[in-house]
């Protein structure tokens, strides 16, 4: 594994995180929570200018086909800034869930959209108390003249109020994998939305279908094929997720640093207290070590190597190294790393949230397990009921 970036994949760091600065400081984050849209159109517009938006898709249908290290790259840019941008739930997660299960003509259809920008499709996926594997997904889609009828409820569903399209994850079968893919569009009668509210005060949305129909060429998927297609984009996903994880962790240490240096106490820094020093050079390995896990599991997935075991491992362990950072970093804060007006605070909350979201640590412990002490695969296929 060579981890020595090239000039283009330096170059492109320098460019996202210049764009960060301009577009996507903290004052920008502070403002668009609660906000009901979620995200700056602006920034958006100057992602999808840069050729970022369709970053991970294929060149056929106008993106840029790049490898899953330079999309890490872009995530741990977007981390260090807490930039809010649909760019996980429209260009990663739907777009490749669509790249891998929909047909030829769908694919021409929506992903020369989605790549450009130009429409954001969220993915509704998870439902109140149904976990993250198939068997939580109850929505059924019924087929009824020629087309099929939604009910159900999905939760969390991210940057539903600006969708132009949802990316629905319903039952067509009784398999505990027979899930399928379908296109709804956002003001279809019979879908009611509202807002969720989170720890990071972002834009999700609970979803209420009750017989929402749709056609027969919006079900993307055949024969229960879409939790596969699903399944493999997360693998991949996650990994984006947990490059995310560690450019806030960064970001959070260096903050905490240069607090540690700037803050007196009994007539010298903070960081000249032994105990206090300590914490942040763990937090320093910590951080480093999270970090080439991350850039492991992607440049595997780049070579064609399997990341069963490696992705859960990047996304849990990432993920808790940016909570315990921040928790770290609002100590050694004291009381003031709790109160809005310090930033810290902001790093802390979104470090959690990404922490119990797509997916949580327990789940990606059981992906882990499942590899470590089984190897045949995953446990949602392998316990599929005939």
């Amino acid at each position: 594994m060579d981890l020595d970036f090239s000039e283009e994949q330096a170059l492109l760091r320098e460019t996202i995180r210049g764009l960060c600065e301009r577009e996507a400081s903290t004052e920008a984050v502070r403002r668009l929570e609660e906000d009901p849209i979620g995200h700056a159109p602006d920034f958006w517009r100057q992602l999808s200018g840069l050729g970022l938006v369709g970053l991970r898709v294929p060149e056929a249908y106008g993106g840029a086909a790049q490898g899953l290290l330079e999309a890490v790259i872009l995530y741990e840019e977007l981390g260090r800034a807490l930039a809010p941008t649909p760019h996980f739930a429209s260009a990663i997660m739907s777009a490749g869930a669509i790249v891998r299960g929909a047909t030829e003509e769908v694919r021409q259809e929506w992903l020369p959209r989605i790549a450009s920008g130009e429409v954001l499709v969220a993915p509704a996926w998870l439902e109140p108390g149904g976990g993250f594997g198939p068997e939580g997904i109850s929505l059924r889609a019924i087929p009824d003249a020629g087309g099929f009828l939604l009910t159900g409820v999905k939760s969390h569903v991210p940057f539903a109020a600006c969708a132009d399209r949802l990316l629905v994850l319903a039952r067509t079968g009784d398999r505990t994998t027979e899930v399928d893919l379908f296109l709804v569009d956002p003001t279809a009668p019979g879908l009611d939305r509202r807002a969720e509210k989170t720890m990071a005060l972002d834009a999700h949305s609970r979803l209420a279908l009750e017989g929402v129909r749709v056609v027969a060429t919006d079900r993307l998927t055949e024969g229960g094929t879409g939790w596969q297609a699903w399944r493999d984009t997360l693998h991949e996903g996650v990994i984006l997720l947990g490059g995310q994880a560690m450019g806030g962790a960064e970001r959070a240490l260096e903050m905490t640093v240069a607090y540690a240096k700037e803050r007196q106490q009994f007539g010298k820094p903070l960081g000249a207290f032994q105990s206090l020093a300590h914490y942040m050079a763990d937090a320093a390995t910590i951080v480093d070590g999270g970090r080439t896990l991350v850039y492991e599991a992607a440049w595997a997935a780049d070579q064609g190597r399997s990341i069963r075991r490696l992705a859960p491992m990047a996304k849990s362990f990432a993920c808790s190294t940016f909570r315990d950072v921040t928790k770290m970093a609002q100590q050694i804060h004291g009381g003031m790393g709790f109160s809005v007006e310090y930033d810290i605070q902001l790093y802390f909350r979104r470090a959690k949230q990404l922490q119990v979201t797509w997916w949580d640590t327990a789940y990606c412990e059981d992906l882990v397990a499942a590899d470590v002490l089984d190897g045949d695969g995953p446990p949602d296929l392998r316990a599929a009921p005939s």
